[in-house]
């Protein structure tokens, strides 16, 4: 018998599961709460609450999505194998393979251990997504989880706030947004807005706030006239009308993300009129638009042409008596039931429907899509979530009046690997309402699209296509394309690519050892041959920015195993020094010269830049002239690598400034310190400065950056003088 707290706690959960109005096995689920409260005793969490609370209360979400017993059960028991003695075969005999099934699904979610976040993330969601594929009462709960976790998220650190509530976000808001689940989506954005961005979001709460007044009143005054017309115009018909306010989340986007003003944002406010057929929805149109004026290009039809979720509706903006916009959406109930509940209204208002049904498959074809999409990198997964996912679609139109729907910012060629794979493969172009457009073209709803195709055998795709497709559907149809097309092609592009990454990253092997060497890269890579490797990178199948760095990682060790010279000693003895004592990699016999901007001296960090007719200019790494990320520069390929020699020029000239508070005798002081430093003087330049300040610079001559450190530290000694600096010359 349990304790009368956890006694109430199950009777409140009864209730809910009663005015569901559907059968539930209450003897499973009552062994489900027994067992949750059981093995979590003595637990609990940061917010100091009996740890059992959490699985209490994701049940309870679970069960306000209408899902079934087995799933009430496995959200009660989703911690206990991850956090208790309890193991998987325990719960599997207890509770059925369809409990342990979803147990494990997310208790694998869960365990994933990687070295680096973004590592852990994306193979977590390829976790997930693959559990999802064998049951989606895994991410359902999932969510659940995840929801509860928000809602109590100020126990946790501030940079863990954050942290959560950016991945739900990127994560799982669009997850819950694709699978239709608005009540989940909706606060999962709402929550996470909130932590993310507090000062947007309490400005979003206050205007709306300051409207109350128009949806208390002009709302209400806007459904009994529409009512009142209905009932006259349709008095057979069955009608049901609400009033809705944009989540915060939504007006957000808008205006922080789109930059919209509040009063620009047409759908703040919404009137929704629900009732039986689709004809019915159609005819509740006609009459909206004869009772107030539509504004231009803001009806949407997602009756004929349901969202990627299934979501079904007709969206129409209109201007009423008051002169403020405001958009009425016209559903069935069917519809609206799908609207709130999305794939979770399978369980929820149909009898004996399972995870596996032919039409839950169709319906969850995305997942397996977005798998085999991203097969080659895990970490291009949240890319995919991001952009595959996305809460924005656009609809375009074939000629034939076939309906495409993509994501926001697909383009043009996105559109035609939608169509097809021939036809994707074979565009030349594109016309857009009958004008050819770009191939970069960004596509608008409404947009009557036309492919126009070649026949000739030698066409195909560009590579610059993969940089400009959003879908991951494209970019993977590209890169099959190529590699099956285009071997010969594709090894000469990766083994250009991957030598000019060698040279740029030092990667210096003779001949056989450099072909054993690229043999054990390509073999990591799960290639059967060096080209392979080369045909690989050259389609795009591996990637060289995630390559390079592991290349460079097995190169230290052989060099190291090996006890084969440094870089930089192999590079001495190839590379001829100039007069000026520093050498130039790869550079033999060219004009040398140290840059006056910085004033680089033995010891310094270097770089070489090649300018036109005159040699090879020396830079200090940190010279304002030279670019953090040389890679990303305009002319990435004229910075070259330098280095001192180890006889570099015994004496360089070096220009130092003191700031004193101006005094007698200062000067006579400071240079008395250099000569008793037997430090060689050029120039000497003294003035007053304002305050009551003085400054004095001397040229003198240093040794090395060591030499001029100790000269700095002497002056800087001398009463008065607050700083010495290095100054160029």
């Amino acid at each position: 018998m349990l304790e009368q707290k956890y006694e109430s706690n199950y009777s409140h959960l009864v209730s809910l599961l009663n005015e569901q109005g559907t059968e539930h096995n209450l003897e499973l689920i009552r062994k489900a709460f027994e067992l949750c409260v059981e093995s979590h005793k003595g637990q609990f969490r940061k917010s100091k609450e009996e740890f059992y609370i959490h699985p209490y209360s994701v049940a309870k979400i679970i069960v306000q999505l209408g899902m079934d017993s087995e799933s009430v059960a496995a959200a009660l028991l989703h911690d206990v194998v991850e956090d208790t003695e309890v193991e998987l075969e325990q719960i599997r005999s207890m509770f059925g393979d369809d409990v342990a099934l979803i147990v494990d699904g997310v208790t694998k979610i869960g365990r994933i251990q990687y070295i680096s976040r973004e590592q852990q993330q994306a193979e977590s969601l390829r976790k997930m997504l693959i559990a999802m594929g064998k049951d989606i009462r895994v991410i359902i709960i999932k969510l659940a989880d995840r929801l509860h976790n928000l809602r109590t998220l100020d126990s946790l650190p501030d940079q863990k706030q954050r942290d959560k509530a950016l991945e739900t976000i990127e994560i799982y808001a669009p997850i819950a947004h694709r699978l239709g689940i608005r009540a989940i989506k909706d606060e999962l954005e709402d929550l996470a807005i909130k932590h993310l961005d507090p000062i947007a979001y309490h400005e979003i709460e206050n205007l709306l706030t300051a409207r109350r007044n128009f949806r208390e009143g002009t709302l209400n005054a806007l459904r009994e006239r529409i009512e009142e017309r209905l009932k006259k115009e349709m008095p057979e018909a069955n009608f049901v009308l609400q009033s809705r306010v944009k989540s915060i989340p939504g007006i957000y986007r808008k205006m922080f993300i789109q930059g919209k003003d509040f009063d620009e944002i047409y759908d703040v406010y919404a009137l929704r009129i629900i009732t039986d057929t689709a004809n019915d929805c159609y005819n509740v149109l006609g009459i909206m638009h004869d009772m107030f004026r539509p504004i231009p290009n803001r009806f949407k039809d997602y009756i004929s042409t349901p969202k990627p979720n299934m979501y079904q509706s007709l969206h129409t903006t209109v201007i009423g008596r008051e002169t403020v916009p405001f958009e009425i959406q016209i559903r069935t109930f069917d519809m609206h039931h799908t609207a709130e509940f999305g794939i979770a209204a399978h369980w929820k208002y149909k009898e004996g429907v399972t995870s596996r049904d032919k039409g839950m498959e169709e319906r969850l074809a995305w997942i397996r899509q977005i798998l085999e999409n991203d097969a080659d990198d895990s970490s291009d997964l949240i890319r995919t979530i991001k952009v595959d996912l996305s809460q924005e679609d656009v609809f375009a139109v074939t000629p034939k009046g076939d309906v495409i729907n993509l994501p926001a910012g697909a383009t043009v060629i996105d559109f035609a690997f939608a169509i097809h794979s021939a036809v994707g493969v074979r565009m030349v172009g594109a016309k857009v309402d009958g004008k050819i457009v770009q191939i970069n073209h960004v596509i608008k709803t409404g947009e009557v699209i036309e492919i126009l195709t070649t026949n000739q055998a030698n066409r195909g795709p560009s590579r610059d296509w993969l940089n400009i497709a959003v879908t991951s559907s494209a970019k993977a149809k590209i890169r099959s394309w190529f590699k099956k097309e285009r071997r010969e092609e594709n090894i000469e592009t990766g083994k250009t690519a991957l030598e000019t990454e060698f040279r740029r990253n030092s990667v210096v092997l003779p001949e056989k050892e450099m072909r054993e060497f690229l043999e054990d890269v390509a073999k990591k890579q799960k290639c059967a041959n060096v080209d392979e490797l080369y045909a690989a990178i050259g389609y795009g199948g591996i990637f060289l920015e995630k390559l390079v760095p592991r290349i460079k990682e097995d190169y230290q060790k052989l060099i190291k195993s090996n006890s084969q010279p440094s870089v930089e000693e192999y590079i001495k003895k190839h590379t001829v020094k100039s007069p000026e004592g520093v050498i130039v990699e790869g550079i033999d016999n060219c004009l040398v010269k140290l840059s006056k901007c910085c004033a680089p001296l033995p010891g310094d960090d270097i770089i070489g830049f090649i300018t036109r007719g005159h040699g090879v200019s020396i830079h200090k790494r940190d010279c304002v002239n030279v670019p953090e990320e040389i890679a990303k520069s305009a002319e990435p390929d004229r910075w070259v690598k330098a280095y001192w020699a180890d006889e570099a020029r015994a004496n360089f000239t070096s220009t130092l400034q003191i700031s004193a508070i101006d005094r007698d005798g200062l000067l006579a002081e400071a240079t008395n310190v250099l000569f008793n430093m037997r430090v060689g003087l050029h120039a000497v330049n003294a003035r007053a400065v304002k305050g009551g300040n003085c400054a004095i610079s001397v040229t003198i001559s240093a040794a090395s950056v060591e030499h001029l450190k100790s000269i700095t530290s002497k002056l800087q000694k001398l009463e008065g003088v607050y700083s010495v600096e290095r100054i160029n010359q």
